[in-house]
């Protein structure tokens, strides 16, 4: 099976043969994390919901921080800070997202762990993290547990289950 990285290792191998030895090794390789994430955060910067902000405390990009101010539903007026940690690597693995905000939420502990299906490294119905996904997708994803009304969800399983 043909990686990203087996094939940027083969490309990297390919130039470094052409040039000096000395040339080679005194540039700096890339991860591919690294390259994936200026893609992404370009991507992400010009897709990012209404009610999201970004910041990037770390020049490198491997940890950011997201804001989400709902402004409809039950949270509306809120502001919820989430920390996201990308790992060495990403994208075979989803990243670590962290809810700094206390708050109750159906999908986030008292720890601020998330449960959040594409989160999720292993999935038995398929919707869990993918190499496909982007930071894009995680944070519509976080974006998107504020803007469901769960009282109509909560009523549905009270007449369901309920009674």
């Amino acid at each position: 099976m043909l990686t990203l990285a087996s094939k940027l290792k083969r490309d990297d191998g390919l130039k470094g043969s052409r040039t000096s030895a000395s040339a080679s090794d005194s540039t700096r390789r890339v991860s591919v994390r690294d390259r994936l994430l200026v893609k992404e955060v370009a991507e992400l910067e010009a897709n990012l919901p209404c009610t999201c902000k970004v910041h990037f405390p770390d020049p490198n990009l491997h940890c950011f921080q997201l804001t989400v101010t709902p402004d409809e539903g039950y949270y509306q007026g809120g502001k919820f800070q989430f920390e996201t940690e990308v790992p060495d690597a990403y994208n075979m693995v989803p990243p670590k997202v962290k809810c700094l905000t206390r708050i109750w939420h159906p999908n986030i502990t008292e720890t601020g762990d998330i449960c959040l299906s594409l989160l999720r490294e292993h999935s038995i119905d398929g919707t869990g993290w993918a190499p496909t996904r982007t930071l894009k997708d995680v944070v519509w994803g976080l974006n998107s547990l504020f803007t469901e009304d769960f009282r109509n969800k909560v009523e549905d399983y009270i007449k369901r289950y309920a009674r």
